[in-house]
C-alpha cells in the first residue's frame, strides 16, 4: 500500500474531501517526491547534458477513485510558482469515459491561452495552434482522463520550459521518456485520517480496529472511503464497526474488475440507504451531459419540482455521491459506470428515454429564456418569456450570460448526445437551434463562430440521417458561410454547390437562390470573374421570376462588380445602372446613391472622365438626400481626382476642402477614400 493524497483544507474538512479543494494535503509524499525528482530526470530520448526538445511529461496512472487527480492537482499547486504563465487544465474524457472531442479540448485550451480559434478548423490545425501558443510560454498543462496517448502527444509543445502532467488509467505508450507514477490504495493511517474528517475523532478512537477494517474493506480507495465516511457522517449514532459489518455483508460483483469491487461495495452501502426518490434521481444523473447536473437537469430527469431536486442534490453531495461544481454538481467519474449499470437494470428503456426527452425539453426552454431576455421590453420574445414558470426565467441579461458561459460545455455535450441518440431527432434539432440563437444573442456571431460551426455540423448530421433536404441546405449554407469567412473558399464552394442540390431537392427557392448567389461569390473570391458573373446571372433570373425586386437590385450590383473586375466595362455599366434603377423604384435612396457612385467609378475605368464627372455629381446629390455624409465626402474626393485628370486643379482643390469639411479635419484623405472603396 502507498500513501494517499487527500485534500482536507477549508472550513469544512469533510466538504473539502468531497470537493477536492482546500489548503491541506495528506499523504502521497513518496509519490510527490518521485514526481519532483522525475521533472529533473533526463528523458530517454535526450543526449546527456542537454534539455529535451519537447515538454517533459509526467504520468500519474491509477484506477478511477484512487485519488490520481487529487495528486496531480497537489503537484500542480506545488509547482505553480515555477510556471509564471499559469496552470492550464483540460480533460479528454467525460465522467463515465466518453471521449471529449479533441477539437473541443484544443479550443478550451486556446480560450484559456487567449488565442482565437478559427471556426471549422480541424484537430491538426487547432492542436498546432495550442503547441505554438505554448512554445513561447512557461506553463504547466494538466491533462486529466488522458485515455489516448496520441491526443496527448498532439498537445505537447516543442518547449522544454513547459511541463505536462497527465492523468490516466494506465501507461501512455507512444510518448517517449514517460515513466508512470502508479497510484494504488492508501495505507491504514491515511485511511483513518480520511474517515476522521467525516466522523470526528471520538468514533475512531473508541474502535481503531473497526476503522482499520473499514480501510481494508474499501481496498484503501479514497473514493470508497469518502462514501463510507459520508454514510457515517449522516448517522451520528452509527459506529465505525457498523459500517465495517455492513461492508463485509455486501457481496462482490463478480463481473467487476477486482480493483473496482471495494468501491462498488461502498457505493452499494450508500445507495441502498437512500430513499427511493433520491435513488432514482441519482441513477438518472448518469444521463446528465458531461456529467454535470443542476437542479433543473435533475428536476427534468426525475419529473419532480426544482426545489425538491435542489434539496436532493445537496443531500447526495453530502454523502459524497456528487461533487460541487459551480452552481451545480458533477457526477464523479468513478461512479458514472455504476450509475449507468443501475438504471439499465432498474428502469425500463421507455422510462429512461422519457427522462432524457424531459431533460432536453427543459434545456430548450432554458435556452429560449436565455435568448429572450436579450430582446427589447414589449417584444414578442419578452412576452413569451413572461409566460414561462418563474424557475425557468432569467432576471437580467447578465444572469443569463453568466449561466450560458458556465453551462456551455454541458450544453454542447447535450447537443452532441441528442444527435448521437438518433431517436430524439426533433428535440435534437430544437435544442441545436435554441443553442445557436442563444450563443449568437449573447456572444455575437463572430465570437460564437467556432461553437456555431460545430452545431451546424450536428444539424447537417440529423438532416442527412432523416433525409431533410431543407434543413440540409440551411446547414450547408451556414457552414459554407463560415468557411468563406475564414478563407477556406474552396471548401465553401463545395458546400454551396451541395446546398444548391439540397435546395432543389426540397423545392426551396430561397435556398437555391441563396446558394447560386453564394457560388458566384466564391468564384469571385477565387478570381474567376466569368464563372462569378454566370452564377450571379442565374441567381438574378430566379429573383426576377419571383418578383423579388430588392434582391434583384442587389444582384445587379454584384454582377456589375464581377464585370468590372473582369474589365468588361460595358456590361458593368449596364448592370450598375440597372441596380440604380431598381433601388430608385424601391425608394432606397442610400443604395441608389451607392450604385450611381459605382457607375461613375466604371466610367472612370473605361476612360470616360466627362461622363464620370456628371454621374458623380448626380451621386453626390442622392447621397446628400440620403444623409450619407461619408459617401458624400468620398464622392467629393472622386470628383477632385477626375477634375485633376481633366486639368482643373482649382476645382479639384475645392472638392477636397468640401470632403474635409464634411467629415472633419481629423479624417484623413486615405480614410475617406477607403470609405468609398468599402461602399
Amino acid at each position: 500500500m502507498t500513501d494517499q493524497a487527500l485534500d482536507l483544507g477549508g472550513p469544512d474538512r469533510a466538504d473539502a474531501v468531497r470537493s477536492g479543494r482546500g489548503d491541506r494535503f495528506f499523504g502521497r509524499q513518496r509519490e510527490l517526491k518521485s514526481l519532483h525528482a522525475d521533472i529533473e530526470h533526463a528523458g530517454l530520448d535526450t543526449l546527456a547534458g542537454r534539455k529535451a526538445a519537447r515538454a517533459r511529461v509526467l504520468l500519474i496512472a491509477g484506477r478511477p477513485g484512487s485519488g490520481r487527480t487529487a495528486l496531480a492537482e497537489e503537484l500542480a499547486r506545488q509547482l505553480a510558482d515555477r510556471y509564471p504563465d499559469g496552470v492550464l487544465r483540460v480533460r479528454l474524457a467525460e465522467p463515465g469515459g466518453r471521449p471529449v472531442p479533441l477539437e473541443e479540448a484544443a479550443r478550451h485550451l486556446l480560450g484559456d491561452l487567449g488565442v482565437a480559434s478559427p471556426p471549422g478548423a480541424g484537430d491538426d490545425e487547432l492542436t498546432e495552434l495550442v503547441r505554438d501558443a505554448l512554445a513561447v510560454r512557461r506553463a504547466l498543462l494538466l491533462v486529466d482522463e488522458a485515455h489516448d496517448a496520441e491526443h496527448v502527444d498532439l498537445l505537447l509543445p516543442d518547449n522544454p520550459d513547459c511541463l505536462v502532467v497527465a492523468v490516466s488509467d494506465g501507461p501512455l505508450t507512444g510518448i517517449p521518456g514517460v515513466r508512470p507514477c502508479t497510484v494504488g490504495g492508501m495505507d491504514a493511517k491515511a485511511a483513518i485520517e480520511l474517515l476522521t474528517a467525516f466522523t470526528g475523532e471520538v468514533r475512531i478512537t473508541v474502535d481503531p480496529q473497526a476503522a482499520e477494517a473499514v480501510a481494508e474493506e474499501c481496498g484503501g480507495l479514497p473514493a470508497a472511503l469518502v462514501l463510507v465516511g459520508g454514510w457515517l457522517a449522516a448517522r451520528p449514532g452509527a459506529s465505525v464497526a457498523d459500517a465495517a459489518k455492513r461492508l463485509r455483508a455486501l457481496p462482490d460483483d463478480g463481473e467487476q474488475p477486482r480493483g473496482v469491487r471495494p468501491l462498488a461495495r461502498a457505493f452499494r452501502l450508500v445507495y441502498e440507504s437512500l430513499p427511493q426518490p433520491a435513488a432514482r434521481i441519482l441513477r438518472l444523473l448518469a444521463l446528465a451531459p458531461a456529467g454535470f447536473a443542476d437542479a433543473h437537469t435533475a428536476s427534468a430527469l426525475a419529473g419532480c419540482s426544482v426545489v425538491a431536486a435542489r434539496t436532493t442534490l445537496g443531500g447526495l453531495a453530502e454523502l459524497g455521491l456528487l461533487h460541487t461544481a459551480g452552481d451545480g454538481f458533477e457526477v464523479p467519474g468513478c461512479l458514472a459506470p455504476l450509475l449507468r449499470a443501475l438504471y439499465e437494470v432498474s428502469d425500463r428503456p421507455a422510462e429512461v428515454q422519457l427522462a432524457r426527452a424531459r431533460m432536453l425539453e427543459r434545456t430548450v426552454r432554458r435556452l429560449q429564456a436565455c435568448r429572450a431576455v436579450t430582446e427589447p421590453e414589449g417584444s414578442p420574445a419578452r412576452k413569451k418569456l413572461a409566460g414561462l414558470p418563474r424557475a425557468l426565467r432569467f432576471t437580467s441579461v447578465g444572469e443569463a450570460d453568466a449561466w450560458l458561459r458556465a453551462h456551455r460545455p454541458a450544453l454542447l455535450a447535450s447537443a452532441r448526445l441528442a444527435v448521437d441518440d438518433g431517436e430524439l431527432d426533433t428535440l435534437a434539432r430544437r435544442l441545436v437551434a435554441a443553442l445557436v440563437r442563444a450563443l449568437a444573442a449573447h456572444q455575437g456571431t463572430e465570437a460564437a463562430a467556432p461553437d456555431l460551426y460545430g452545431l451546424h455540423r450536428l444539424v447537417l448530421d440529423v438532416a442527412e440521417r432523416r433525409g431533410l433536404h431543407r434543413e440540409r441546405a440551411a446547414a450547408l449554407l451556414n457552414l459554407a458561410d463560415l468557411d468563406a469567412r475564414t478563407g477556406r473558399t474552396e471548401d465553401a464552394l463545395t458546400r454551396y454547390r451541395a446546398a444548391l442540390d439540397a435546395g432543389r431537392a426540397a423545392n426551396d427557392p430561397y435556398a437555391t437562390g441563396r446558394a447560386m448567389e453564394s457560388v458566384g461569390g466564391a468564384y469571385q473570391e477565387l478570381g474567376d470573374w466569368q464563372r462569378a458573373a454566370d452564377w450571379y446571372g442565374r441567381a438574378l433570373a430566379q429573383r426576377q421570376a419571383r418578383g423579388e425586386q430588392a434582391d434583384a437590385a442587389r444582384l445587379y450590383g454584384r454582377l456589375g462588380t464581377a464585370h468590372t473586375y473582369a474589365g468588361r466595362y460595358g456590361e458593368a455599366l449596364r448592370s450598375w445602372r440597372a441596380a440604380a434603377a431598381g433601388y430608385r423604384r424601391l425608394g432606397d435612396v442610400p443604395a441608389q446613391a451607392r450604385a450611381l457612385s459605382e457607375v461613375a467609378r466604371v466610367q472612370e475605368y473605361a476612360g470616360r472622365p466627362e461622363e464620370s464627372l456628371h454621374t458623380c455629381r448626380e451621386a453626390v446629390e442622392w447621397a446628400r438626400r440620403a444623409g450619407d455624409v461619408r459617401l458624400q465626402a468620398a464622392l467629393q474626393l472622386r470628383l477632385a481626382d477626375t477634375l485633376d485628370r481633366l486639368g482643373d486643379p482649382a476645382a479639384a482643390r475645392l472638392h477636397r476642402l468640401t470632403a474635409e469639411r464634411l467629415l472633419g479635419t481629423e479624417a484623413s484623405t486615405y480614410e475617406i477614400r477607403s470609405g468609398l472603396e468599402e461602399d
